[in-house]
């Protein structure tokens, strides 16, 4: 039976906010009447930043990315080829489809990219600029035709990295806007900005709460909840390692879960000991210590059988599995947003630079759905052509029978209409078949 060495003071957490869906519902109606004033009012109160136009120029973009150093941007473009590289590869893996089922009637579908897309790239707290390459290079492979982005501002001004890493990326439209107001301006348009079909990448609370209440009015990528990180390990690593995961995961927010797995218990005491000595020297221990305060966890199992089924149980965005047997687990893991397998790879390549997309599935999401990839930026739809007349006949007659089990008349006469003039049968009005009774 698994036992929790430590357990999580915080408790479970959830998306129900009564209290955060009411303000952030006023500022999105704020912003749907108001457009390009109350996107400014918004802008000045929560971001600090007025400005005559939040799209940058040309010219400031130009300034942003020449504040880098060669170093720093031999290492982005790099970190971009990586994700760019498996966003194609990704893409080549979809295909259009056509077959023909019967003689004559050919079904299929095309995969259409989404013509208009939002990235969101937070960057209040730190400017993360591996949110642009997550989103922009996957929808850009995607072949979405307009690509914009809204960042807030850092120290007061345009982070230059996040703006360098969205102009490299290939954004067609960049604007310093954090918060609500940046995705209510890209969902229902201003004045000055064209509405988007989607939106998509990481943010804070308020970010996404503010993707969920306008799902459906437009696409999102996915519901992102805090950072999650699951360690799957045994004594074939040691506790510096997993202290170092765990935390280094942990500095992402102050509600952020990191969960060790272990059947064995002097790995799992050695990984507190070493998480404890971290925190003496970690420059963001302010976070991480009160995220691995309240939602860290340190599981002791019976058995790598009992490990895989807590770890499935969890169904969190990241997992690292460093054991005896990575490929038992990597064989019959099911839920879990992404991989790392052996303690050569970790979650921050991941996040970084490796070329996997980092924007994952939390709050247990992984159970039934994965990560931002370049399909998320297309649209399967599926398509049917008849050029047969007795297969058209068929169909009819078999759809004529069956809508009138239903009770749908109208929908029967579609196809006795084509019965009559592509078969040889003379079918009356709405006659195929007698509807079922409501008992």
């Amino acid at each position: 039976m698994a036992i929790r060495l430590k357990a999580a003071a915080g408790g479970e957490q959830s998306f129900d906010n009564p209290d955060l869906t009411a303000k952030v519902h006023q500022l999105l109606a704020m912003v749907e009447r108001g457009g390009d004033a109350a996107v400014r009012e918004l802008a000045k109160r929560f971001d600090g930043l007025e400005r005559d136009s939040y799209r940058l120029s040309s010219g400031e973009i130009a300034a942003c990315i020449d504040q880098m150093t060669h170093q720093q941007r031999e290492d982005m473009e790099f970190a971009q080829e990586q994700v760019r590289n498996f966003a194609r590869v990704q893409r080549d893996a979809i295909h259009d489809t056509e077959v023909e089922t019967l003689p004559g009637v050919t079904l299929g579908h095309r995969n259409i990219p989404i013509s208009n897309v939002g990235c969101y790239v937070p960057g209040g707290k730190y400017p993360l600029l591996a949110s642009a390459h997550m989103s922009i290079l996957t929808a850009r492979v995607a072949g979405c035709d307009r690509i914009i982005t809204c960042a807030p501002p850092f120290d007061g001004r345009p982070a230059p990295l996040i703006v360098a890493a969205q102009h490299l990326a290939g954004a067609d439209e960049i604007y310093v806007l954090g918060g609500v107001q940046a995705i209510a301006a890209m969902a229902f348009g201003t004045e000055s900005i064209e509405p988007v079909d989607m939106i998509a990448g990481p943010g804070n609370a308020f970010v996404a709460e503010a993707k969920r209440l306008l799902f459906g009015r437009i696409g999102i990528d996915l519901f992102a909840g805090p950072t999650e990180t699951l360690l799957i390990a045994d004594e074939t690593v040691d506790g510096e390692l997993c202290a170092t995961d765990l935390l280094g995961q942990a500095e992402h927010g102050t509600n952020s879960p990191a969960v060790l797995i272990t059947d064995s218990e002097k790995l799992a005491r050695d990984t507190l000991r070493e998480i404890d000595r971290l925190l003496e020297i970690l420059p963001t221990a302010g976070i991480a210590a009160k995220a691995w305060a309240d939602f860290g966890e340190v599981i002791l199992c019976d058995s790598r059988e009992e490990m895989l089924a807590e770890a499935d149980r969890i169904a969190f965005e990241h997992v690292q599995v460093m054991t005896r047997d990575d490929n038992y687990f990597f064989r019959n893991l099911k839920n879990f947003g992404s991989m790392f397998v052996g303690p050569r790879t970790t979650v921050a390549y991941g996040d970084k630079v490796i070329g996997t997309n980092h924007t994952l599935p939390t709050m247990r999401a992984a159970r039934y759905s994965g990560g931002l990839w370049v399909g998320k930026f297309l649209k399967t739809c599926t398509y049917q052509r008849i050029d047969s007349d007795s297969s058209s006949a068929l169909l009819g007659e078999k759809c004529s029978r069956l809508c009138m089990m239903e009770g749908f008349a109208g929908h029967a006469e579609q196809a006795n209409v084509r019965v009559r003039r592509y078969g040889r049968r003379n079918v009356p009005y709405a006659q195929a078949a007698e509807p079922l009774s409501a008992s």
